[in-house]
């Protein structure tokens, strides 16, 4: 398993990042992003904690370990502000709360996001357009489909989008607690659910994941 969207104790996660890690190695995942909520009050804190967790080259046996920021609940106009700071923070990755249906996120946030090349994740973008999910393509701006209770309700739409215009996507699990880690089973079930079919599973699962990785330099 692929996951670059989870939280640790600085947002509202409840593993300190060391013992998040180590779950995630126990249950054989490739790769973790620990991506806390950010705005402009906690960023630089944030990735700071982030920064001392004591791994060599922020790996740990066979996973690597990014560390990003997910920006949440932030005016739209100031969303590239914030993935800049964040950037110049040390942040890795950088994902952006999207418009999900059961949270009252501004209107605009997705927008914003996806004509931001800094940014790496749209998370769960809810009733995205056609429009939007054009613009993620052009900018390499990842689509997420989602694991997590309430954002995934609107997995289906995203998926049908994202295929009509060529935009890229990613499963992630919004990991919150231990009981949020994804097996790979699950995984590919919850993508068939969202109508990917077997090529599409594996490219989610797979090949989008590595490429990801590749661009952030892991």
């Amino acid at each position: 398993m692929f996951d670059f969207h989870t939280h640790s104790l600085f947002s509202d996660g409840e593993l300190i990042p060391s013992e998040l890690v180590r779950r995630a190695v126990f249950n054989g995942y490739k790769a973790i992003g620990i991506t806390d909520h950010v705005d402009f009050t906690n960023v630089e804190h944030v990735l700071e904690g982030l920064k001392r967790l004591e791994l060599p080259d922020k790996t740990s046996g066979d996973i690597s370990v990014i560390i990003g920021v997910e920006i949440s609940h932030v005016p739209p106009e100031k969303i590239g502000k914030l993935v800049q700071k964040a950037r110049d923070s040390g942040a890795e990755l950088v994902v952006v709360h999207g418009e999900t249906i059961v949270e009252p996120v501004e209107r605009g946030t997705n927008k914003a996001a996806v004509s931001n090349p800094g940014v790496n994740i749209l998370a769960h973008p809810g009733l995205i357009s056609e429009a939007e999910a054009g613009i993620a393509k052009d900018n390499d701006v990842y689509l997420e489909l989602s694991a997590r209770k309430g954002h995934c309700l609107t997995n289906g739409h995203v998926a049908m989008v994202a295929r009509k215009v060529g935009a890229k996507l990613l499963l992630n699990s919004d990991l919150h607690s231990p009981d949020d880690f994804l097996a790979k089973e699950l995984g590919a079930k919850i993508l068939a659910g969202a109508g990917l079919d077997h090529r599409e599973v594996i490219k989610v699962m797979e090949d989008n994941p590595r490429e990801l990785l590749r661009r952030i330099g892991r």
